[in-house]
């Protein structure tokens, strides 16, 4: 017995510890999600049964024109509350926000050159602008092309006189985004710094990328301290450089004559829903304006933003997503003159004290998506920058942007994280505030590829944070 566990015991030691030296294998941790193939499954859902396309030909052509305080944004109010019901949202609310009552009634512009006589000229007036009265408004013109030579002027040479600004966007810059809004902020656009200098009245050229002669809508500030509130009105881009080529050889009169009214205010709502979450009630909010201009469809401005985020709730419903935070989407009533619903929100948010994981918008048309634009701290922005793997084959890569749309800004002031859809522009201000905003400018598989992203990023962040 002796001798066999003489002869065993070595043979067992040695197993052992020839045992002991092999490597322990480490095993992998297994991921929870597979976020090529999840990215994957929400394409797929949306590219081939995504409802967007067909809800903005509802609410273009069936709602239309929506401009706040007017029936056709009841009537979208209503479209907005049975879409959300369709798209999954189990809580839908409507939100009271006060918006001004502007009505646009008559308006003209004509021109006369020395003792020639009137041309009409296709113009339209600034957002929330006041009128004539319905009387002409008969003045010379006096040309202005920047904002030093408006400083220079006295008001002895602006003093009754209707001024006219041809001030184009820099077609020079690649960003058609940044270009717009650097024109959009030039003081040389503001009745209230040339009616301080006693003019009576501002043409602006029009603010688009295009070369025709439609005329694009612009909403006007007036300060509170100013005495008078001069009316203004854009023409399109053709008649403002024919204008600038008359009024360089003889002295031009303009006659202006608008309707144009407020009539104080009256109560709109944000439409709001979401899929309440199931680990929390932290709310990741999409954001998109539910107005439009009186005159126009808004199809990408923002109708394609609307049914972009209703596309977000359908998919997470149709795949049987069980989201962890509160999925919610806002649609802003009031974007295009004023702001109020925007506001509103934010007000609420703070008030009930809410948490909110993140705000992301999409307000730039229904075009290829770009990218995502990170209003963040840099903390936050290193923790998407790892996700860019997974969007790349989606045509997405820019994620250095910093900005955030003007219907999610307010929610900065509380901290929140701002994101917001980048899509390619160089369209966008061919149609952005003009009639020519319709439905037929909208490409279906572009609008889809949009709300394909914004589903990947919500998934996303969802999931991580």
């Amino acid at each position: 017995m002796k001798k066999i566990l003489l002869i065993i015991f070595p043979l067992f030691l040695s197993g052992f510890i020839f045992s002991q030296k092999k490597p322990v294998k480490k095993l992998k941790p297994i991921p929870k999600f597979n976020y090529i193939d999840e990215f994957k499954k929400i394409s797929d859902e949306i590219m081939t049964n995504g409802t967007a396309y067909n809800n903005l030909n509802e609410l273009t052509k069936g709602v239309g024109p929506r401009f706040s305080a007017s029936p056709g944004y009841a009537k979208a109010a209503d479209w907005a509350e049975k879409n959300l019901k369709e798209a999954g949202a189990e809580n839908i609310w409507r939100q009271e926000v006060r918006v001004p009552i502007w009505i646009r009634g008559r308006e003209s512009l004509q021109i006369k050159a020395g003792n020639g006589e009137w041309k009409s000229i296709r113009m339209m007036s600034f957002g929330n602008s006041e009128g004539t009265g319905g009387k002409d408004m008969i003045y010379d013109l006096l040309l202005v092309n920047d904002v030093q030579e408006l400083v220079n002027l006295t008001s002895a040479q602006v003093k009754d006189k209707i001024i006219f600004v041809n001030y184009p966007i820099d077609q020079k810059l690649i960003s058609t985004v940044d270009s717009y809004l650097i024109a959009a902020k030039s003081k040389l656009l503001s009745a209230s710094v040339i009616g301080k200098k006693g003019a009576r009245g501002l043409i602006i050229r029009s603010l688009t990328t295009a070369s025709d002669d439609i005329p694009h809508a612009k909403q006007i500030y007036y300060e509170p301290e100013d005495k008078i509130k001069i009316p203004a009105v854009t023409i399109g881009v053709k008649s403002a450089d024919e204008l600038e080529k008359l009024l360089k050889k003889q002295n031009v009169k303009a006659k202006l004559n608008m309707t144009a009214e407020s009539k104080g205010e009256t109560i709109n709502h944000n439409i709001i829903g979401e899929i309440p979450g199931k680990k929390d009630a932290k709310v990741i909010v999409l954001g998109a304006q539910l107005d439009s201009w009186d005159f126009a469809e808004g199809a990408h401005d923002d109708g394609a933003g609307v049914v972009q985020c209703l596309e977000v709730l359908r998919t997470f419903k149709a795949l049987g997503y069980d989201n962890n935070h509160t999925i919610r989407v806002v649609l802003y009533a009031n974007s295009e003159n004023g702001g109020q619903g925007r506001e509103t929100y934010a007000a609420q948010v703070k008030k009930k004290d809410e948490k909110h994981i993140i705000a992301l918008g999409s307000d730039s048309g229904g075009y290829s998506p770009r990218g995502f634009s990170l209003d963040m701290s840099p903390q936050r922005r290193r923790l998407v920058f790892p996700w860019k793997e997974y969007f790349l084959p989606y045509g997405v890569y820019d994620f250095d942007q910093t900005y955030a749309i003007q219907d999610i800004a307010p929610l900065k002031k509380l901290d929140i994280p701002l994101m917001e859809l980048v899509v390619d522009t160089q369209r966008y201000f061919d149609y952005h505030h003009s009639e020519k905003d319709t439905f037929d400018k909208v490409n279906k598989r572009e609008l889809l590829l949009g709300a394909v992203v914004m589903t990947q990023m919500v998934f996303m962040i969802d999931k991580n944070w």
